[in-house]
């Protein structure tokens, strides 16, 4: 299902596999291989352009493909649920078919080794993504009865905004209210089955689709077509990076690390060695300065003390002596504008600063992150810096000191890699998430007229 998008005329696109999670879309000159964004398709940087599409979860709804091939994994056996109660901080007393966790493991230290979607499907049946293949290594090297395996055949598409649902209704002519937040369960379109979750990471009303690859191009075009008397847009890459810190949900990769490298095992499992990463902005270069654990990312209300599980007296002690919190930063405009101008002045410039951090550094990706600064003292660390156009604002997820937190607090970030001219931009301790109005796990779902009507 690779095809190659050989026979575009006047493209220069003989190496760039075509999305296969999507029909080629004509109207797009530029696709940019996701390899390097962690996946391994092509997605273009946008559809429309980054502002109107990132104003769709807002107003209408969007089609995100840029997930896949998604890194799902099977568990199965009777020791299933043992497995992830010993190795995620969340609490499994309760856990019924048809939900959903968003599942954490950490290491001893109580920093995030990786976070993920766990579903449960069955009895004794459990699929997870984007935690393998963590999970799959901590499965194989303990005494569990059950077994893991790859789902090598899957998508899932990310569909998000006030629309999202209307929309799923058309396209399935089924009425899906009843799939609360946090709940997935089996629908079809066109007799090709799905599974639907009610979750997502913009912050607003949001489902994911997930089905077989065999069907997702006629899927993409079913949706696509359901959507247009709502306005459904697609999402390229620019606005994705968007969502997670206005939404604020911290996203690896985007706003920390993992630190696998520190696991000699988890290595070995892997057959790779550690990498130097790419790392920029004023934090500098100590990888462990950037590594987080669930308190500070705001997640502290997922870590449940009702079972033992790797990490649990790290977190037990962070959670009695809480240091930091996870608060947005809003940007002084006046000196990102200085950032700005120094662009087209004489001398050395300030880093550059785009809608958000998609600079390459030798030829590769890089991760960056911002000291946050109180009367010339480190008081947190600040990533995912993104432009708003809804509110119009430059915003950034923060973990801060505690003391530091209180909403409305005015702090500088030190913007610029060392060594470099640097850059003291005043900013101001606000609420997480910033986007806080018509929250998934607070709209009401009833007021929304059902659009199941027969075809």
């Amino acid at each position: 299902m690779e095809n190659k998008l050989d026979n575009v005329p006047g493209r220069n696109v003989e190496k760039l596999p075509l999305p296969i999670y999507e029909p080629y879309d004509p109207q797009v000159d530029v696709y940019v291989n996701s390899k390097a964004m962690a996946f391994g398709s092509a997605l273009p940087m946008a559809y429309s352009n980054w502002r109107d599409e990132s104003m769709s979860w807002k107003e209408t709804c969007y089609l995100h493909t840029g997930l896949n091939p998604a890194s799902a994994y099977r568990v199965t056996g009777p020791d299933a649920m043992k497995f992830f109660a010993d190795t995620c901080v969340n609490s499994f007393a309760k856990f019924p078919i048809g939900t959903l966790k968003h599942a954490i493991m950490c290491n001893e230290e109580g920093l995030i080794m990786t976070h993920g979607v766990l579903l449960r499907v069955g009895e004794e049946e459990f699929i997870t993504y984007f935690l393998a293949p963590y999970a799959a290594y901590k499965l194989e090297s303990g005494n569990y009865n059950a077994k893991g395996k790859y789902i090598l055949d899957g998508f899932v598409f990310q569909l998000a905004g006030p629309k999202s649902l209307e929309i799923l209704e058309a396209a399935t002519v089924e009425c899906l209210h009843d799939i609360k937040f946090g709940r997935h369960r089996m629908s079809n379109i066109e007799g090709m089955e799905i599974r639907i979750t009610r979750m997502g990471m913009a912050g607003t009303l949001a489902y994911e689709v997930h089905g077989r690859k065999q069907d997702v191009r006629s899927i993409y075009n079913s949706i696509m077509t359901a959507g247009e008397p709502f306005g459904i847009r697609k999402l390229g890459h620019i606005a994705y990076r968007m969502n997670h810190t206005e939404g604020g949900f911290p996203q690896s990769f985007v706003h920390f690390p993992y630190p696998w490298g520190e696991d000699k095992g988890f290595m070995e499992f892997l057959g790779k060695t550690q990498k130097t990463r790419r790392l920029l902005g004023s934090m500098g270069t100590d990888i462990r300065l950037r590594y987080r654990n669930p308190v500070e990312l705001g997640w502290e209300k997922m870590i449940k003390f009702d079972h033992d599980f790797i990490g649990r007296e790290a977190l037990e002690k962070e959670v009695a002596n809480q240091r930091r919190k996870m608060v947005t930063l809003v940007w002084n405009p006046e000196d990102i504008l200085d950032v700005y101008a120094s662009q087209y002045q004489p001398g050395e410039p300030y880093m550059e600063m785009g809608p958000v951090h998609l600079s390459q550094e030798n030829g590769r990706t890089v991760l960056y992150a911002d000291q946050v600064l109180k009367d010339g003292q480190r008081v947190g660390i600040s990533s995912g810096r993104t432009y708003s156009y809804y509110y119009r604002q430059m915003l950034s997820l923060c973990s801060i000191d505690t003391e530091h937190s209180e909403l409305g607090n005015e702090v500088s970030i030190l913007w610029g890699n060392p060594g470099a001219r640097q850059k003291v931009i005043r900013a101001t301790v606000s609420r997480f998430p910033y986007l806080n109005e018509n929250r998934n796990e607070h709209v009401d779902v009833s007021a929304i007229p059902c659009r199941a009507h027969k075809k």
